[in-house]
C-alpha cells in the first residue's frame, strides 16, 4: 500500500488533527510499519487454528445460591435517623 502525503492529509482531516510538515514524515513511517505488519499477518496460514476465546483453561467456580433469612422493614428502619412508617427519608437532591 502506498502511503503518501495526500493520504496522511485525509487521515488527519478525518481525525481532526493538525499536523506540521515535520510530523507528517513520522506519521508516514509509522503507518508504513503498521501496514507491513498487517500484510505479514495476512500471509500466515491460519486455516487449522481455532479462535482463542479464553487465555487459559480455568473456569469460574460459582457457589450455589442459598436462601437465607432477611431483615424485616422494622429492623432495617431502626438504623435510619429519619423514617416514615415504611420508608427511609433522605434529603431531596434533585431540584426542578
Amino acid at each position: 500500500m502506498n502511503i503518501d502525503t495526500k493520504m496522511i492529509d485525509e487521515l488527519a482531516h478525518l481525525a481532526r488533527l493538525r499536523l506540521a510538515e515535520n510530523e507528517k514524515e513520522g506519521i508516514r513511517n509509522d503507518l508504513e510499519k503498521m501496514v507491513a505488519f498487517v500484510e505479514k499477518l495476512q500471509s500466515v496460514d491460519t486455516k487449522d487454528v481455532k479462535p482463542l476465546l479464553f487465555i487459559n483453561k480455568e473456569t469460574n467456580v460459582l457457589r450455589e445460591d442459598n436462601i437465607q433469612g432477611s431483615v424485616s422493614s422494622k429492623q432495617a428502619l431502626l438504623n435510619s435517623p429519619i423514617q416514615d412508617a415504611r420508608f427511609f427519608k433522605v434529603p431531596k437532591v434533585i431540584k426542578k
